[in-house]
Parts: C-alpha cells; structure tokens; sequence
C-alpha cells in the first residue's frame, strides 16, 4: 500500500448526530415519522437517496422532483448550521496523531467522501492540511455503493486502486471500496462486516497494518 483513503463521516469524525437532526427537522416539519433506526440505514448514502428512505414512510401528496431538490436543499442548510459549529476538539482521540504518523512513514493521504459538506468539516475541525486529495460529492455523480469516489480519490494521488486501501465504517463504503478494487479496512459498522479485507477497532489500529 502507498497510500490510504478515508471516509469522514464516522472515521474522521463523527458528525452523524448532525445529520439525523437535519433530517429529523425536515420530516417533523412534514409529519414522517424518522427515528435513529432509519437513520442507521443512510449511512454511506448520498442525500439523495437518504431522502428516498425516508419518504418510505411518507403518505402525502407525491412529490415532484423539484419538490425532493427543495428538501435536499433544506436538509443541507439545517445540516450546514450545525457542521458550521464543529471544531478541532471534535476530532476523536488518536486521528490527529495517526494521520501524521501515516505521513511520516511515507504514505499518501487522502479523503473519500460522498458529503458535499466534507472541505467545510475538514477546514472546521482543523484536519484539511492533513490530506494531499480530497475527492467528496462536489466531485461525482454516483454514491456509494458506487466507487466513484475513491476512484477520484486514488486518481487525484495519481495513484491505482491496488495501491491505496480505503478506511470505511460504512457496509455501502465496503462495497464501493471492493467493486473499484481497493483494499478494504472496516471500522466501527464495517469492522464486523464480512467483505472488509481488515477489521481495525480503533483508528490508532491503522499504524500496525502500516509497518
């Protein structure tokens, strides 16, 4: 390996409170019912298709199109309010350290995110100067479990999928990780799902694959 690519969301930082209150607001807001076990099920995902999820339970009148871009949009300016908040103390134990240690062995670093939000968390939290690509959902068309992403991201490094192993919590994020051919390491969720090529427990675990 020559280089890593982590998702954020979950890896680098835990913003999913963010987003299921974001989300919450907007379905209180239309009378969808939206609880933390449907939230589980969008992670990974794009906005998008986390917005389909939720309109499962929805029995008003069909939305347009237009309609679904405007309870995007809302999701992400809600969501932007509370990501605008985030800084270097919201960075877990140990990512800081880890990131700089990867550095110093030789490897690249890069970020592999669906959010569009990723460079404002990243520039929050004080982590954007760690990582020589970002590749995130202002980047491409299709979200995971589509490598689309990571692809962009080993591309960006000027690097082949064989060389860099993803960093995922997510299943979706494994399989995207997998169908592009890349190594996959699973955290969190994803350590204890059967298609990830390592299982680490926490972050720090990532220096012993890294000799």
């Amino acid at each position: 390996m020559k280089a890593f690519i982590f998702d954020m969301d979950g890896v680098l930082v835990h913003t999913d409170r963010f987003h299921y209150l974001a989300w919450k607001e907007i379905a209180d807001a239309r009378g969808i019912y939206f609880d933390e076990q449907i939230n589980n099920r969008l992670r990974g995902l794009s906005r998008e298709d986390s917005l389909e999820i939720i309109l499962e339970r929805y029995t008003g009148t069909p939305l347009s199109a237009a309609d679904k871009a405007a309870l995007c949009a809302a999701k992400n300016d809600v969501c932007r309010r509370y990501l605008s908040a985030m800084t270097p103390a919201d960075v877990p134990d140990g990512v800081r350290e880890t990131l700089t240690a990867l550095r110093e062995r030789g490897y690249r670093l890069a970020v592999g995110s669906s959010s569009k939000n990723a460079k404002l968390v990243l520039s929050h939290t004080g982590l954007i100067d760690a990582f020589d690509a970002i590749s995130d959902g202002t980047n491409i068309t299709r979200a995971k479990p589509d490598p689309e992403v990571f692809l962009k991201a080993a591309e960006f490094l000027g690097l082949s999928p064989t060389d860099c192993a993803v960093v995922e919590d997510a299943e979706a994020g494994i399989d995207a990780a997998k169908a592009g051919g890349f190594t996959a390491i699973g955290i969190g969720d994803a350590a204890r799902y059967g298609k990830a090529d390592h299982p680490i427990r926490v972050f720090s675990d990532l220096l012993a694959l890294a000799k």
